[in-house]
């Protein structure tokens, strides 16, 4: 029997690094102390052993002002090559009141920034 994958929902996608690369984002995963954003970037980011590395940075803001910023992540190759799949995490918890995110992303390659801005409503975030 053929396992058969479910398409992923997309929040919100972007196009990223010069227009070479689209970033979708999958889930706003809620934590007791930080939220976690699910993403995938299509074509993959280059192998790090291959190539300079590609670096991301996290921060955001709601609609209500308070401030969050990076606390780490991890990504790599999905298992067919088709893209790179990571998430990113925040600090602290989204605010129970919050409506909206406004998340920048800020992709370093070559010492340049490449920064992504985003909007994603709180009320997508599972628990």
């Amino acid at each position: 029997m053929t396992k058969r994958r479910t398409p992923r929902t997309t929040l919100t996608s972007a196009t990223i690094l010069n227009g070479g690369h689209e970033l979708a984002v999958h889930d706003l995963k809620r934590w007791d102390d930080s939220f976690t954003l699910h993403y995938t970037i299509t074509p993959p980011l280059p192998d790090a052993a291959d190539a300079t590395p590609v670096l991301l940075a996290l921060e955001a803001m709601d609609d209500i002002g308070n401030e969050y910023f990076n606390w780490g992540g991890a990504r790599g190759a999905a298992g067919d090559g088709t893209c790179t799949r990571g998430s990113t995490t925040a600090q602290p918890a989204l605010a129970l009141q919050a409506g909206e995110i406004h998340v920048r992303l800020t992709f370093l390659r070559d010492g340049e920034e490449h920064p992504c801005h985003l909007m994603l409503h709180t009320s997508a975030a599972t628990p």
